[in-house]
């Protein structure tokens, strides 16, 4: 993808200065370049909606490698960074340099406007583990974790667990499945729409028959989970194992064909500090940045201890970005409404 960085490099200085009219520090031009740039800088910001503690990590674990550089992460949904993305890139007042979303469409949008991003040019990219060829889009956005949708089950009504989709349609679990509500989910509109066709067309509609209980989130779930109020779930997140491993009784499983959820990352234009920037982004894509960052999460490597679903090799490469022209409002509208008329009768 890069045959050498230090061309890239000089691509992306062009692009930073461009978007912050001239005023703001360059990239340098080679790796070990903009690694003392980037300490020279000495600070760095992430905007993102990973969880808190994974972000924690990745801040301690970061700043232990590089002692030199500040790690500043601000959490929010997709919905509170978007805007401050695209108001920080219009103004050229930029506060974040590197912005991580799980939002398909704003992705492809960003791609095609060509605004936002500037290259990435870290090493980690190019490392065969990595996989860029399926981690990378246009040399910008690159996956960095991912969270899938799996079967969940309570360990003390389903001692058996589940294998497959299809054991959860038994009827012996009627009234007893927890759901999401896609309402005002465009996310959940395509977890849904995913089940049909990989855990076989019809699945949501015979889903429907074993009258289940509806949850405003994922969260929700779980915990009706934990608690035994559900016994099983055909969409939850992999927080479950965030509560079995505190000693709940549930587990998780990923089916044959898993729906993900991937997180992309890219550098931005308006960055204020456009070498630590690209320090961040490659750090993230190690070995070492990937144990923190994507524990109880599937990591963008293979073989990363604390990371992905036991009897799985599913990396976050293997798991595809929603289609944006399906997450239009009136399609999303469309297929809520669809979808109450069958679960809320």
């Amino acid at each position: 993808m890069k045959a050498a960085a230090a061309a890239l490099a000089t691509m992306v200085a062009l692009t930073a200065c461009g978007s912050a009219e001239g005023s703001g520090p360059e990239l340098g031009g080679s790796w070990d370049e903009i690694v003392e740039a980037a300490t020279a800088e000495g600070a760095v910001t992430l905007y993102s909606n990973h969880a808190p503690a994974n972000l924690e990590a990745l801040k301690a674990a970061f700043e232990a490698r590089y002692p030199g550089i500040t790690l500043t992460y601000v959490r929010g949904t997709d919905s509170d960074l978007i805007p401050k993305v695209e108001v920080e890139s219009r103004t050229g007042n930029g506060i974040a340099d590197v912005h991580m979303t799980t939002d398909a469409g704003w992705i492809h949008r960003s791609l095609d406007s060509g605004d936002y991003s500037v290259e990435v040019v870290a090493p980690a990219i190019d490392q065969p583990d990595y996989r860029a060829a399926d981690g990378v889009l246009d040399d910008t956005f690159f996956v960095t974790s991912a969270t899938s949708i799996g079967l969940a089950w309570n360990t003390t009504h389903v001692p058996d667990g589940l294998r497959a989709p299809e054991d959860l349609l038994d009827p012996r679990l009627t009234g007893k499945v927890g759901v999401v509500t896609p309402a005002g989910y465009p996310a959940v509109v395509h977890i849904y729409r995913r089940m049909d066709i990989d855990y076989r067309a019809g699945f949501v509609d015979r889903l429907s028959t074993l009258d289940p209980r509806v949850y405003t989130s994922g969260p929700g779930v779980t915990q009706a989970l934990a608690s035994g109020e559900v016994w099983a779930a055909p969409g939850a997140s992999m927080d479950v194992l965030v509560e079995r491993d505190k000693g709940a009784p549930v587990d998780f499983a990923l089916p044959d064909n898993p729906i993900g959820i991937p997180f992309y990352s890219h550098v931005l234009s308006a960055a204020p500090s456009p070498n630590a920037a690209q320090l961040l982004a490659d750090f993230m894509i190690t070995p070492e940045g990937q144990q923190a960052l994507s524990r109880s999460y599937i990591a963008a490597l293979p073989g990363i201890p604390g990371t992905g679903v036991e009897g799985s090799d599913v990396v976050a490469q293997d798991l595809d970005l929603a289609d944006p022209d399906t997450l239009e409002a009136e399609a999303v509208e469309q297929y809520v409404a669809q979808w109450e008329q069958k679960f809320l009768r």
